[in-house]
């Protein structure tokens, strides 16, 4: 595996718990819908700048 591929595995773990965190704070109410998807957003842009770095 190249470090490139170490950290792409390492950005979608990130994005994963990110999405996750994000999930729980919804059901539970912490958030709304839109702050949420906000929030989610810029999860899968950090996710993508990361695969087109790799």
């Amino acid at each position: 595996m190249s470090d490139d591929d170490g950290d792409l595995d390492e950005a979608v773990t990130q994005f994963l718990a990110g999405a996750d965190s994000v999930y729980e704070d919804y059901e539970r109410g912490y958030t709304d819908a839109d702050a949420a998807l906000h929030v989610l957003e810029s999860h899968l842009q950090e996710l993508r700048e990361a695969h087109e770095e790799s």
